[in-house]
């Protein structure tokens, strides 16, 4: 019989077209087609792999299908959503991904897409009838359900790794502490590095700085200090003042071989931690807490946390990202000792121009008291260059490839007080300050003639400038 145009069989109804045929091939082909079941199989193979669960949806298993259809629109609407957020308001994606509870919620939804990704593949493996396709097709669509199996699973395993990896870093790094203020609408932030090395006396901190945060927009200002200075004021209703009321190291006098800025740290540490009885109850030391209190006093501002980075553990978080590019501008001996007034022993240096180094010499680049005409205020340079770069380079192609051995090495060598409710928010305000250009200003001559004995009521106003 013959109607419109159209062919059919008495009693059968007729074969639908266009949408309806795709529709009626999808869920119910002639399995005795071959020409039409390899073209359904290729239709099912990649419509797993762009869009997951629409293979349910369309020939198979639709409530399976419409739940994973689900899981993948949230996900679309999250990722976009966490996109527009970093752009516009990147501390409350950061807030998410930086504390215990949202890394653990992120790890089971991570883990969970995984074994979903897999039911998907098993199901989508039967609806595609291989025994019923052609030869090279059946190769073809294998391939690309093996692919989408390596990027789901894969990807969803790795997620939920590296965010259980994530979850047990910051939970060992960041306490939670007490929460403080903005100080004049900015944290401020004191950064210590530490050096233990042999031959020292405890650990000192031979890096000190601070590192002041606008709380709205991010805009950065980082205030040096070398560690020789003396004379150091200590803040109103500090321990210290009762032992140094006319400052630190004044008139030479004080309980160590060595008085200057960083020495306040070894000798609090290690003869007076009575001093300070609740400073581990802060996530913190009686030597940090005294430091703080010093510079506090002598850049007339108040510090709400602060940051200690080792040295040594700093050489394995570079070596962790693969090493790190600076611009060396005059050659830096590794090792070597004066004799004479003369530099000997040195076999290895580091030449000038833009290197790419390693852990270790990273390190000699950060330490060497040698070959800078600068001396120590030199080394104080190329410890902060170091730390710039250090930022500046962490970005997230090296985080996705090296994140696991990035936040082993980062718990080694970090140590703060910065609780996790807020690591978000800090975390946020640092990605603002990289698109701005920040102020440094070191307190070394000539800006302070005598660090000896500085004239602290100008470092002050100095400061207040700054930041305002």
């Amino acid at each position: 019989m013959t109607a419109t145009g159209t062919r059919w069989t008495a009693g059968a109804p007729p074969r639908p077209s266009g949408r309806g045929a795709t529709r009626a091939m999808l869920r119910d082909p002639d399995p005795l087609n071959v020409p039409l079941m390899t073209r359904r199989a290729w239709w099912l193979a990649v419509l797993h792999l762009l869009i997951p669960g629409a293979p349910q949806a369309l020939a198979g298993n639709r409530r399976l299908g419409r739940f994973a259809l689900g899981v993948w629109l949230a996900f679309w609407i999250a990722a976009l959503a966490g996109v527009v957020l970093w752009f516009l308001l990147p501390q409350v994606p950061l807030t998410v991904f930086t504390n215990v509870v949202g890394l653990t919620v992120l790890q089971v939804l991570l883990g969970g897409w995984a074994v979903l990704e897999v039911v998907l593949t098993v199901s989508t493996f039967r609806l595609l009838r291989l025994v019923r396709v052609r030869p090279v097709a059946r190769v073809g669509t294998a391939l690309l359900l093996v692919v989408g199996l390596v990027i789901g699973v894969g990807g969803g395993a790795w997620g939920a790794y590296a965010a259980g990896i994530a979850r047990g870093t910051i939970g060992s790094v960041f306490g939670s502490g007490r929460y403080a203020l903005p100080e004049n609408g900015r944290y401020n932030i004191l950064l210590l590095g530490g050096d233990a090395g042999p031959g020292r006396l405890g650990l000192r901190p031979d890096s000190i700085s601070v590192v002041s945060l606008d709380a709205l927009t991010g805009k950065m200002v980082q205030l040096g200090l070398p560690r020789e200075m003396n004379d150091i004021p200590f803040a109103p209703g500090s321990p210290m003042l009762k032992k140094y009321p006319n400052g630190y190291g004044h008139a030479d006098h004080c309980d160590v071989d060595v008085c200057q800025l960083n020495s306040i740290y070894t000798e609090v540490q290690l003869k007076y931690p009575g001093l300070y009885p609740d400073a581990t109850k802060q996530f913190s030391k009686p030597g940090i807490e005294a430091t703080r209190d010093a510079v506090e006093g002598a850049l007339g501002i108040r510090i709400q946390y602060y940051v200690l980075v080792d040295m040594e553990s700093f050489g394995r978080l570079i070596d962790a990202m693969g090493g790190v590019t600076v611009d060396v501008k005059q050659r830096i001996p590794i090792g070597g000792h004066m004799v004479n007034g003369t530099l000997t022993g040195v076999k290895v240096w580091i030449e000038p121009g833009r290197k790419r180094l390693n852990g270790n010499r990273a390190l000699w680049y950060a330490r060497s008291r040698y070959g800078d005409a600068q001396g120590d205020y030199g080394r104080m340079a190329r410890q902060r260059e170091l730390e710039t770069a250090m930022l500046h380079q962490m970005n997230p192609i090296t985080l996705l490839t090296r994140f696991d051995k990035i936040a082993k090495a980062g718990a080694l060598a970090v140590d703060t007080d910065i609780p996790q409710g807020l690591l978000g928010e800090i975390a946020g305000l640092a990605v603002k300050a990289r698109t701005q250009k920040e102020t440094t200003i070191e307190f070394v001559p000539p800006r302070v003639q005598d660090v000896l004995h500085p004239d602290w009521t100008a470092i002050h106003r100095t400061v207040q400038a700054a930041l305002r």
